[in-house]
């Protein structure tokens, strides 16, 4: 499934953000089934009468989604999770906000007509959770937190086999270049555009990635960093600054790999060549596909990203 990414700074923030901020309340007609993932309670609020099927498909939703993020960090990363479902008029998924305070919360808004199919496909409830084995860093780094789940959403779901290889990596190379810097901007912690956010933050991860396995001859990568910071945080409700997150991902693969990335964009633009890249991990452009070649000098890592631990 394509994002349908909104076009500008405001609807994106008010589509898919997440807030360390108190949580709004629940509605009165929802009711509360706890849903057991990896050893997790996750209580879903939601008005069964507002579904044609009293709620089923949107259950085993959170579910799938919730086991797809389980397998990623390797647990669920936080002990306890309230997803609060507001139905909408249409089909779908509209959107979704991560809370934290002062436990994690989800609330997700999806149409009343939606699909069992649409549910399969979706992103969004992937991109929040991921959002929680994060800790707060803070604003300013907003575009390190977007920029995980951003990428982080594509790795888990291929390894889940919830999404294709050559579908994600097709994605970014539509829409990776969003977040290379344009004339005038600054480093990531200096420019908040949509694009420098998601995309740039992606983009960064994705160097960091590749960067990790090369340095560690593809032993380790960056699901290790991240495992690791959800280890040993709270995640969103953790507040540690920057330094402290990305030190810990790089103690934890015996590199100083986001250190020094995030010293050379944190302030300057960087451009790197991402075609280059793309192409030396064995991806190459097939009319709105990619074609993966293993022969590649990198199709190692490329392999070793996807491939669940």
């Amino acid at each position: 499934m394509q994002r349908a990414w909104p076009a500008g700074t405001a609807a994106a923030a008010a589509a898919i953000t997440h807030l360390a901020l108190g949580a709004p309340p629940a509605s009165a007609a929802a009711t509360i089934d706890d849903i057991r993932v990896g050893g997790v309670d996750i209580h879903v609020e939601l008005e069964p009468r507002a579904f044609r099927d009293g709620g089923a498909a949107a259950r085993e939703w959170i579910r799938r989604s919730a086991s797809i993020v389980s397998g990623y960090y390797g647990r669920f990363p936080t002990t306890r999770l309230t997803v609060r479902v507001i139905a909408e008029a249409g089909d779908g998924v509209h959107g979704g906000k991560s809370f934290a305070n002062p436990d994690a919360l989800i609330r997700v808004q999806v149409g009343r007509e939606v699909s069992g199919t649409q549910l399969l496909a979706d992103w969004v409830l992937v991109h929040e959770m991921t959002h929680l084995a994060l800790p707060d860093t803070g604003e300013e780094h907003a575009w390190l937190s977007e920029g995980l789940a951003t990428y982080v959403e594509g790795v888990a779901r291929v390894q889940a086999g919830n999404r294709s290889e050559a579908d994600v990596w097709a994605e970014e190379i539509r829409q990776m270049p969003r977040g290379l810097p344009q004339a005038d901007d600054r480093g990531l912690d200096h420019t908040h555009t949509w694009g420098r956010t998601y995309w740039g933050g992606a983009m960064f991860c994705l160097l960091a990635d590749v960067e990790i396995r090369t340095q560690t001859h593809n032993r380790l990568g960056l699901q290790d960093a991240l495992r690791a910071v959800a280890r040993a945080s709270s995640g969103l409700t953790s507040d540690w600054p920057i330094e402290r997150v990305l030190r810990t991902g790089d103690g934890a693969v015996g590199t100083t790999t986001l250190e020094d990335l995030y010293a050379q964009m944190k302030d300057r633009p960087v451009t790197p060549d991402l075609m280059r890249l793309w192409q030396q991990l064995g991806i190459e452009p097939a009319g709105s596909s990619v074609r993966l070649s293993d022969s590649a000098p990198l199709a190692d890592l490329r392999r070793a990203i996807m491939r669940a631990p």
